[in-house]
């Protein structure tokens, strides 16, 4: 996990140096387009796109949230409308088992900092948001789950003991984590989650616009090409 103002170094060896194609996305492990866009990374991924993770914290702190009727029926309209654009699995676990469990609170802070744990070993940060996603909205185990995410971490093959050592981490290390991923919003000037730039060879970091390219990774992965080669 790499904070805002950390700029991606040039790979050196005796040829010409590589270009890193570097990808920032603020993101949230709770925010369903955010899950909406976990298909627009992989693709930028397995183009050879260097992925930088920020969470965002939507649900941290007094904004933690104990699902409720009203969470419900206001995240319903949105989670249906992902599935349609992007053929994302929901599931019944989901829609009927966590989304209607009224003793469960949803906060952002455990999954980051499973995520910054994940990073800190040396796994793919990615892969395991991707899996946490999918265990929440498909799936019905909740994100927020302490229990969740580490059985998650060891079906990746990371080692239990080593991750528990890596997410029992300083508080503080998560908010500084999270307040640098609320800055990277401000300076390229976007609000909510997703958001995404692109970083060039000189450390300048772009907003680049996700929206139309939901369920449409092969136009996402043309426009982002497109961006680096201008």
């Amino acid at each position: 996990m790499t904070h805002p103002t950390t700029h991606s170094a040039s790979i050196a060896n005796s040829t010409p140096t590589a270009k890193v194609r570097t990808l920032h996305a603020i993101i949230d492990p709770l925010c369903g387009w955010c899950y909406a866009a976990a298909p627009l990374l992989d693709a930028a991924a397995k183009a050879g796109f260097t992925i930088k993770l920020h969470g965002g914290g939507m649900l941290t702190g007094p904004r933690r949230k104990q699902i409720d009727a009203n969470w419900c029926d206001y995240v319903m309209p949105h989670d249906l409308r992902i599935a349609e654009l992007t053929g994302q699995p929901f599931g019944e676990n989901y829609f009927d088992g966590l989304l209607r469990n009224t003793t469960v609170v949803l906060d952002s802070a455990p999954p980051i900092k499973a995520m910054l744990a994940v990073d800190a070993m040396g796994g793919d940060s990615l892969a395991y948001l991707h899996s946490v996603q999918l265990a929440h909205y498909r799936d019905g185990h909740c994100a927020s789950d302490e229990g969740n995410l580490a059985r998650l971490a060891a079906e990746l093959g990371l080692d239990s003991i080593s991750f528990a050592k890596h997410y029992a981490q300083d508080e503080d290390k998560l908010y500084e984590h999270i307040v640098e991923s609320r800055a990277l919003l401000n300076l390229i000037g976007t609000q909510g989650f997703p958001s995404m730039a692109i970083e060039d060879d000189d450390g300048n970091i772009t907003a680049i616009n996700i929206n139309r390219f939901y369920g449409q990774p092969a136009q996402w992965l043309s426009h982002l090409e497109a961006q680096f080669e201008s």
